[in-house]
């Protein structure tokens, strides 16, 4: 189906609309001989940033959608559970997040289990969306792909066989 042919929200064409604006604005650069400077880098100084920033960012907003029940493959979530049993133990927010970056672009690899029902399609656009919506409108950015890995299915059985496991174990101390 052709792109144009589907009906584009007001975000969306706003984001087509500053898109464009800042291609415009590149070639001007480029045609005067300047580098091409995004948000972060201005006459007054430049603001760099870690992969690490982008990836929590990311990591926040992926777990924020509906669907995803958590974040990483099999080893990530197995250390994961190790560490979530450590008093005052931070959550590790990274966890299934890949980030290329550049000066002025980025691109995310994004690892999740979906719970089951959930549509992956559904899923998997609604992480992008969020995703490419929190990392450009806080780090100003500019992500080029989010590109999402589902691992696993969560089945709503396994939830039910891990207390009875646990308590089962704990009443034979």
């Amino acid at each position: 189906m052709n792109q144009s042919s589907i009906p584009q929200t007001g975000k969306q064409n706003d984001r087509a609309q500053q898109d464009a604006a800042r291609a415009a604005q590149d070639d001007r650069e480029q045609a005067r001989g300047e580098a091409p400077r995004g948000p972060l880098q201005t006459d007054r100084g430049t603001t760099t940033l870690e992969d690490t920033v982008v990836a929590k960012i990311a990591g926040i907003a992926a777990r924020e959608v509906p669907g995803v029940y958590d974040m990483g493959n099999a080893a990530r979530r197995a250390f994961n559970a190790v560490t979530d049993r450590i008093p005052n133990a931070q959550t590790n927010v990274t966890g299934g997040i890949s980030v290329e970056k550049g000066e002025t672009q980025t691109a995310i690899d994004v690892t999740v289990v979906v719970e089951y029902g959930a549509s992956i399609v559904d899923v998997g656009n609604a992480i992008r969306r969020n995703i490419i919506e929190q990392v450009e409108g806080t780090t100003g950015l500019q992500v080029v792909e989010v590109n999402v890995n589902v691992a696993d299915v969560h089945l709503p059985d396994e939830d039910a066989a891990k207390p009875a496991s646990a308590s089962s174990s704990a009443d034979l101390h």
